[in-house]
């Protein structure tokens, strides 16, 4: 059975909620999303979920608005950073990790999304995807469109549905394409996809901080991530 999205992204915020600020603000901000589920009209998920960011920047301070959103993050799986994580333990250098999440993600547009060399080229001249490039002490990573939208995202001319159909949460796009503004405080969802590899692989904590998105009106969502 198909997972529903809506009811498993929920539970993530909710106890990532319990365990940064406590069951009272958890209570508040998770209120009115008990019913919500992949089947309800989207409008009401966007409305919930822009209500949801408005409290969660007024109730609760920065630091923990992102480890809160952060929490929310899909994770890509650690058994595919294993190799990357024994590298860089031998090394200690973050130069051959970036060129092995470099490859990792070359084949994964290449082999799994079957994109054609004309489109991997483009994505790969734009310094779009996983391994992103180093900035002194920072990586600084760019997303990639969601998979299904590539090809049109490039295509794209408008510029309120090229930043829906670049967006790969559904939620956010839902957002986008009815003109309802939503914290950008949100997008922290996606920048912990890339914690979440990063302290896989370096075994520390790190901080990552936005600076591109759709929510701001950016074609891209822009990420950096603050070695230790």
């Amino acid at each position: 059975m198909k997972q529903d999205f809506e009811r498993y992204w929920l539970s993530k915020l909710s106890t990532s909620l319990e365990r940064s600020v406590g069951p009272d603000i958890r209570a508040k901000i998770m209120e009115g999303s008990e019913d919500l589920s992949d089947g309800t009209d989207r409008s009401e998920v966007v409305a919930w979920s822009a209500r949801a960011m408005a409290l969660l920047d007024e109730r609760v301070e920065a630091a923990k608005r992102f480890d809160v959103m952060t929490g929310c993050a899909c994770q890509c799986p650690n058994t595919e950073l294993r190799g990357i994580r024994a590298k860089y333990e031998e090394t200690s250098d973050i130069d051959i990790v970036l060129e092995m999440l470099q490859k990792k993600f070359v084949s994964f547009l290449k082999d799994e999304l079957k994109l054609s060399a004309t489109v991997v080229d483009v994505i790969i001249r734009k310094g779009w995807g996983l391994a992103g490039r180093r900035e002194g002490g920072k990586i600084i990573a760019t997303k990639i469109p969601k998979s299904a939208y590539i090809a049109d995202y490039l295509k794209e001319t408008d510029p309120v549905k090229k930043r829906a159909i670049y967006c790969h949460c559904p939620r956010i796009r839902g957002a986008l394409m009815s003109g309802v503004s939503i914290s950008s405080t949100y997008c922290y969802c996606g920048a912990g996809y890339y914690r979440g590899i990063w302290e896989e692989i370096l075994q520390e904590r790190v901080r990552v901080e936005l600076l591109e998105s759709v929510l701001k009106g950016d074609d891209v969502c822009t990420i950096a991530i603050h070695l230790p």
